[in-house]
């Protein structure tokens, strides 16, 4: 009987916490954000159906201890989406605390804001791949 408490107590925070998630990243227009640079506005429930997915799986892997039985192919794949996720987030809330205005004005940066960022997004993804293809050899 405690286990079964155990569990629906772990369910039960974890869907609060998901839920927390899904509120800040509707709060801060993450989600809107993607769906207007991909242009994918019909496909809205698409993308509901993936944050609730993610958020189920998320509970389900991190009360459960087991292990699963993948490729490395697929591993790089799921790497590839994880990491463009966590890259949403961070320009999201870099953009939201305004880091690259205020740092174009104290550097005297008029042109070339753009190239930057892309610069910045190719400099994290190289590292990326030699942190993880370094430890993975």
């Amino acid at each position: 009987m405690g286990e079964v408490i155990l569990i629906l107590t772990g369910f039960s925070g974890g869907f609060l916490v998901a839920g927390g998630v899904a509120s800040i990243m509707v709060g801060l227009r993450i989600i809107t954000r993607f769906i207007g640079i991909t242009h994918t506005a019909r496909q809205i429930l698409w993308y509901e159906d993936a944050i609730l997915l993610g958020a189920v799986a998320g509970n389900i892997a991190t009360v459960f201890d087991f292990e699963l039985v993948t490729g490395v192919w697929l591993m790089a794949v799921a790497g590839l989406f994880i990491g463009i996720f966590v890259g949403g987030w961070i320009l999201t809330l870099a953009e939201l605390v305004d880091v690259f205005p205020v740092y174009g004005r104290r550097l005297g940066i008029r042109h070339g804001v753009r190239g930057i960022v892309i610069a910045l997004a190719i400099g994290k993804t190289v590292g990326s791949f030699l942190y993880f293809f370094r430890h993975l050899g």
